[in-house]
């Protein structure tokens, strides 16, 4: 492995959109997401978040290939879904960054890519003045029939880097997932790190 991890803003995101849009597809696949996504959307979709304020992607590869990448941006500059919550809850968006989504082929886990995701992500918005961070994550059941045998939340993970859910406080964002005829709402949890 020839693993190496830069963090992109401006301009240069824009060359890597497609590969990142098909990683995307890929990895959102999986349990919990199960997503059903086209690179159509994906693209559309990073091209405006490239265009936020203050926006950046961490982009992991092995050699040339991209094997993982996450996003970022101050959440005052997101789309309402990610920040109306938020607000309506007494937050002051113009203090936090909102880390997207992360994604990482299953080959590459648990080589310290995730905290390198992390570390570039805080480190963009201590740059822009902010001073808490967060992010969401899918809620599945534990006993929903779809879970892998062996399947581990990143519950752990994210308390090691200080992140803990915001009591009460969800999201919730329609998406196809594989195998549904059409779009189905999922719920998310907020979760939040002073920096």
């Amino acid at each position: 492995m020839e693993l190496n991890v830069t963090a992109l803003t401006g301009a240069a995101i824009d060359p890597v959109l497609d590969e990142v849009a098909r990683l995307r597809i890929t990895v959102f696949a999986e349990f919990p997401y199960l997503y059903d996504g086209d690179v159509e959307y994906e693209t559309w979709y990073l091209k405006k978040f490239a265009a936020l304020d203050g926006a950046v992607i961490v982009l992991a590869r092995d050699g040339d290939d991209v094997i993982g990448a996450a996003t970022g941006s101050p959440l005052a500059s997101q789309f309402d879904e990610f920040s109306a919550p938020l607000r309506e809850a007494g937050f002051n968006l113009d203090e936090i960054f909102y880390c997207g989504e992360s994604v990482l082929l299953s080959q590459y886990r648990g080589h310290g890519l995730g905290h390198q995701f992390f570390d570039h992500r805080e480190a963009q918005a201590r740059k822009l003045g902010l001073s808490k961070s967060c992010f969401l994550s899918v809620i599945r059941a534990e006993d929903d029939p779809r879970r892998p045998d062996g399947y581990r939340t990143l519950h752990g993970f994210w308390r090691k880097r200080g992140y803990e859910p915001v009591e009460g406080l969800t999201a919730s964002f329609p998406w196809k997932e594989h195998g549904a005829s059409e779009e189905t709402m999922n719920e998310l949890q907020y979760w939040m790190r002073d920096l």
